[in-house]
């Protein structure tokens, strides 16, 4: 049995959860998540508790018990809470501004990168090196701040480029006969 997959999720007071056919809506204070799961797996709300439960020890129901339990507790902490990611930038001249929906950055191109959010994602800029990326969809969050990064992911030598706040920039060395002769 999977040990996430058995866990009961619990729904805090203010969130609204339906199931109808395995198409899930998650209602909450931030906003409303719907997703459709697989028929095949059991899907029960009762007493503020939903559980997932699956028909067999297949391969696959195996592997679908614990996504889909994950992804609907996701879907109640989104809803509550939200998910924001936050991104550094680093480097001499690199910054960040808001205007309006959009994030102008200055990234050592020739030209500024501008990022605009919408109806899913809200961006925010607390400082000239800092970009928080924030909604109630944790894929989504993810994918965004994931497209954020690779307008100019970090680079190994000098850890120049947009990095998550909790990333470890693995750096090198520079060249090894720098000075001897």
């Amino acid at each position: 049995m999977s040990r996430i997959g058995k866990k009961p999720i619990s729904v805090p007071a203010g969130v609204e959860v339906k199931c109808e056919d395995n198409f899930v809506t998650v209602k909450g204070a931030k906003g409303t998540l719907t997703r459709q799961f697989s028929k095949e797996l059991g899907i029960e709300i009762a007493d503020g508790v939903v559980t997932v439960t699956r028909p067999s020890d297949d391969k696959e129901h195996r592997s679908l018990h614990g996504l889909t339990r994950t992804l609907i507790e996701n879907m109640v902490e989104g809803v509550t809470n939200g998910y924001s990611k936050t991104l550094i930038i680093e480097g001499v001249g690199y910054r960040a501004a808001k205007k309006g929906k959009d994030v102008v950055m200055n990234l050592g191109y020739s030209h500024q990168v501008i990022v605009s959010e919408n109806d899913d994602i809200k961006l925010d800029v607390p400082q000239p090196n800092t970009i928080v990326v924030s909604g109630i969809d944790k894929q989504k969050v993810g994918q965004f701040a994931a497209e954020v990064r690779e307008k100019r992911p970090p680079e190994p030598y000098k850890g120049k480029g947009i990095h998550y706040v909790d990333e470890r920039i693995i750096r090198k060395e520079g060249k090894a006969g720098k000075g001897k002769k």
